[in-house]
């Protein structure tokens, strides 16, 4: 192995260990405990080391969020792929995004409650954050109805799971009718 290559895992070792343990920290004392002083103090390097990755806690947002998006898209496509028929799978693609927010608060903060620097819904939306979306619109394109624009469809069903998601969290609805929620939102729909 080259002096360079080894130069760059190392350098990829510390960025990951940098969002990790941003990570870490949001997910304790949330994301106003992020700051370059305390995430140099954890990982142990200097806070110009931490420059070196990330020009600012907008940049660490933004890289927590991304690493969220594959980690969401990768639940609910684990999800949906063990449930039979599209009723199932609309089901457990609401129950996974629900559990996956309930589960990772910070994270979930950084996808879509926090400037991490990042373009939605544009030609250069990263790669994650359109695979977040294509795993939802893999389900849900599926029962749109018939004149619906698929993608159109979907955004309309993430902003209700977020909603529900938001909202619940926030302490305005209460949790244990989580399950009711998600049967009526999917059971409204003309599914067969």
């Amino acid at each position: 192995m080259s002096v360079q290559e080894r130069k760059e895992r190392e350098r990829a070792a510390r960025e990951r260990l940098i969002v990790a343990t941003a990570r870490e920290l949001a997910e304790q004392q949330g994301w106003d405990a992020v700051t370059t002083r305390q995430l140099a103090e954890r990982i142990e390097y200097s806070q110009p080391v931490l420059y070196s990755h990330f020009r600012g806690k907008r940049e660490i947002i933004g890289a927590v969020a991304l690493q969220g998006a594959a980690e969401m898209a990768a639940a609910v496509r684990t999800a949906t792929s063990a449930a039979d028929g599209p009723r199932a799978r609309t089901t457990a693609l609401a129950r996974a995004y629900l559990d996956f927010a309930r589960g990772n608060p910070a994270v979930y903060d950084a996808m879509f409650q926090l400037d991490g620097g990042l373009a939605f819904a544009v030609e250069d939306t990263p790669a994650p954050l359109k695979d977040a979306f294509a795993a939802l619109l893999e389900s849900l394109g599926e029962v749109a109805g018939d004149g619906v624009h698929p993608g159109l469809f979907t955004e309309t069903f993430w902003a209700a799971l977020h909603g529900l998601a938001t909202l619940t969290r926030a302490g305005r609805l209460p949790p244990a009718e989580a399950e009711e929620r998600v049967e009526l939102l999917v059971g409204r729909l003309a599914i067969v």
